[in-house]
């Protein structure tokens, strides 16, 4: 089909089984139903239905962009004729990113793949392309979504493993596997999908719960069932649906009313836009939500809380480009944020990339620089003990 051929040619792909199934896979049915395309100009977006009757469906799919296919956990095309508002909850990604991130799998033929996150089934439908149906198996928690996906396969002539259930318990009746690849968002690399592998697996994950704060870690499973590995960059998918934080709601200041401390920062929160300092952020202080308000004057104030433990933090703006903090609860929030953010920026900013990762029995490491440390206390050094 020229739409997909011409797409595939932007995507300057450097391996050409890959290629070769991109090329293969009709995108089109994978989105047969219709997707939601965002309009931008007002706040909140608002979506619009987009089927196979739009004169420009095809030209539109075979776009490198992400095809929203349900809002808010339940709504899908087909149910409505004009724009809504909501939140998106599952689509087609972005080809490019897919297909990188397959790339980096370093498949080779007969190996078999666990993926977590079936959506749509276009990116099952590229593993099954590349590796056979039979070496597939892939997890959707959503029942319905699971369903499209499934008769979507079966139409594109690949009749795989389509689980419904938590991919967080991954897929056992099929292990182990040689990789597995999660197309959402997980706070940690679950230990059940180590257990799921084979010594010198490969498993390929979005970590992380900020939107624009994510980093795709790339590990390697050991003979002794722990795995080390590292961030290889940016990512950004949906989180999984039992990890998405539960909503802040009610009046922040008054949930924030009663501060322990007070003082003035050094760091601006300025620095949590940017994706490497939002994800060392998360490393300091797991668990954390961030809400940035600005006021009509100018005036900004972003909150942290962390529920789970009943703390908060609020960072104030001076107007001057000065910030000051008040923190409140058992555990000062911003103190291990601020630490985390110095020592980055001391350390000449280091990107993502150079984020390693081991993970054992017992809990996850993270650190810049150098070799596996001696994981005793740094600013630079992070230990998620699991409970």
């Amino acid at each position: 089909m020229p739409g997909r051929n011409r797409m595939v040619d932007q995507l300057d792909l450097t391996d050409p089984e890959w290629e070769k199934a991109a090329r293969a896979v009709p995108r089109e049915l994978f989105v047969a139903d219709g997707y939601f395309a965002a309009d931008n100009s007002g706040q909140p977006t608002r979506y619009r239905p987009a089927t196979s009757a739009d004169p420009h469906w095809l030209r539109d799919i075979y776009t490198d962009d992400s095809l929203v296919t349900q809002l808010d956990g339940h709504l899908s095309p087909t149910d409505v004729h004009e724009p809504v508002e909501g939140i998106p909850t599952s689509s087609s990604t972005m080809p490019s990113l897919v297909l990188r991130m397959l790339q980096y799998l370093d498949v080779t033929d007969g190996m078999k793949v666990l993926e977590i996150g079936t959506a749509t089934g276009c990116s099952t439908a590229l593993l099954c392309q590349r590796l056979g149906a039979a070496n597939v198996a892939s997890v959707e928690v959503d029942p319905a979504v699971a369903l499209r996906a499934d008769n979507a396969l079966e139409a594109a002539g690949f009749s795989t493993w389509t689980v419904t259930g938590d991919g967080l318990v991954g897929f056992p009746h099929l292990a182990p596997y040689d990789r597995i690849i999660a197309t959402c968002t997980v706070n940690r690399i679950p230990r059940a999908w180590i257990r799921q592998t084979r010594p010198g697996a490969v498993i390929l994950a979005t970590v992380g719960s900020w939107a624009y704060g994510t980093g795709l870690a790339k590990v390697t499973v050991r003979e002794d069932g722990t795995a080390e590995g590292r961030i290889i960059g940016r990512s950004s998918f949906m989180t999984v649906r039992s990890q998405t934080p539960q909503a802040i709601t009610g009046n922040l200041a008054d949930r924030a009313a009663y501060a322990d401390s007070e003082r003035p920062t050094p760091v601006s929160p300025h620095l949590l836009n940017e994706w490497t300092p939002a994800f060392l952020a998360q490393l300091a202080a797991p668990g954390v939500q961030k809400i940035p308000l600005v006021r009509a004057d100018g005036t900004e104030t972003v909150y942290l809380f962390d529920t789970g433990r009943e703390s908060f933090a609020v960072l104030d703006g001076t107007g001057d480009g000065e910030w000051m903090v008040r923190q409140g609860g058992p555990v000062a929030l911003w103190d291990d944020i601020e630490r985390a953010l110095t020592a980055w920026q001391r350390h000449e900013r280091p990107e993502l990339d150079q984020i390693h990762i081991s993970i054992t029995a017992r809990e996850h490491n993270y650190w810049i620089g150098g070799p596996v440390p001696d994981f005793g206390p740094s600013a630079l050094r992070w230990t998620h003990r699991l409970a």
